[in-house]
């Protein structure tokens, strides 16, 4: 999995939100609103590239102090949530 070319996290008003850049995304009408954890996740994700949840659910195990399979439930949500609103492939 990997995030969609023109995908941008940016910090409005001290919220974290992803929104949407160029002309691959001009059809793009929803803006998504991250916490701070969602906020990383996204962070961690666009650095790998490819992902996977469980990738994804090690870097919340080593930046928060949460259990495995915590962060993989939260992890599979948040994918979820970027699947739905098309800013993952």
């Amino acid at each position: 999995m990997r995030q969609k070319k023109g995908f941008t996290l940016r910090t409005v008003c001290g919220e974290h939100v992803i929104v949407a850049e160029g002309l691959e995304v001009i059809n793009f009408n929803k803006l998504l609103s991250l916490n701070e954890s969602a906020a990383y996740l996204w962070e961690q994700a666009a650095a790998l590239g490819d992902f996977t949840a469980e990738q994804l659910a090690d870097k919340l195990c080593e930046e928060y102090e949460v259990t495995r399979e915590q962060a993989l439930a939260d992890v599979d949500k948040m994918i979820a949530q970027w699947q739905e609103i098309g800013v993952v492939e």
